[in-house]
């Protein structure tokens, strides 16, 4: 098993996970997540091709992400609005705004450039190596800080944190700021370091396999981060067996594409129904008085 190729190919889905484990703690479900992720891929994409700078790339990722993370935070957390609802809305606003400026930027697909020239750079490296930092610098925060007590709190009983001083608001926006800043340097890493090139809808599926991450890991960094890893390696078995018979008998591709979400779907049902989630999460909070 080449161990590089693993964490390459698993460092999107960790990153969008550890930002989801943030808001998923504080309360706040963000299925807006694939949209975010979509859109950082599609804005870092654009601005590698255009302005030829990886570091460019992965910041204008980010910010997308972060953009669409604030719209999110103001439906959900300021106007107490169906979380689902408005997540499913920011997922077909990112499909609709990456589909136009694909069309608007690079033409039809088969007059998408790809970038020779971004072949290895050190940004796309650097963002592996912060990422695994990550895991315990998350964890640390969410266990070992006065803000990490009033995240946690917050997806608990909301009450008791404005009883303490603090916002809940505030908190439960800066944690799906967090989330959908993660989320678009996952999706710029996604097209710029891993594909090196952009797809409408590329993402496929990777932001709600993040969500059903969180579940895996039951709300910890480091066990998410690990099944992240899980989930890769059955993305890699596309690039390693595809082709390959398997018992005398030829595999569809298809099969192996669809191998992480047939995973996914099992661990669920079998550690899903025995995990305690967040007592609060997924309700809107309404400050008293």
């Amino acid at each position: 098993m080449d161990w590089g190729f693993l964490l390459i190919l698993s460092t999107p889905l960790i990153l969008a996970a550890l930002g989801e484990v943030v808001g998923q703690k504080s309360g706040v479900l963000n299925i807006g997540l694939e949209g975010m992720m979509l859109m950082g891929a599609f804005a870092g994409y654009w601005v590698a091709i255009k302005g030829n700078s990886p570091y460019l790339a992965l910041a204008v990722g980010i910010g997308f992400g972060g953009v669409l993370a604030l719209i999110s935070a103001y439906f959900t957390v300021k106007l107490r609005s169906d979380q689902v609802v408005v997540g499913t809305a920011v997922n077909f606003l990112a499909l609709g705004l990456t589909g136009l400026g694909y069309r608007r930027a690079f033409g039809e697909p088969s007059q998408l450039p790809a970038m020779p020239e971004l072949a290895s750079i050190g940004p796309i490296d650097a963002v592996t190596a912060t990422t695994v930092l990550l895991i315990p610098l998350l964890w640390l925060a969410i266990n070992r800080t006065k803000w990490g007590l009033a995240l946690r709190a917050c997806g608990e009983y909301p009450k008791a944190v404005e009883a303490s001083g603090f916002s809940v608001n505030k908190i439960r926006m800066t944690a799906l700021l967090i989330g959908g800043l993660l989320a678009g340097l996952a999706g710029a890493y996604l097209s710029v370091g891993v594909a090196r090139s952009f797809a409408e809808g590329m993402t496929a599926g990777r932001g709600f396999l993040a969500i059903a991450l969180v579940t895996f890991g039951r709300w910890h960094p480091a066990w998410t981060a690990v099944a992240a890893l899980v989930l890769g390696y059955t993305q890699s078995l596309q690039y390693s067996l595809q082709g390959r018979p398997i018992f005398g008998v030829q595999v569809p591709s298809q099969l192996w594409l669809a191998l992480p979400y047939v995973v996914a779907l099992a661990v669920l049902v079998l550690v899903g129904s025995g995990s305690a989630s967040p007592g609060a999460l997924g309700r809107p909070y309404e400050k008293e008085g």
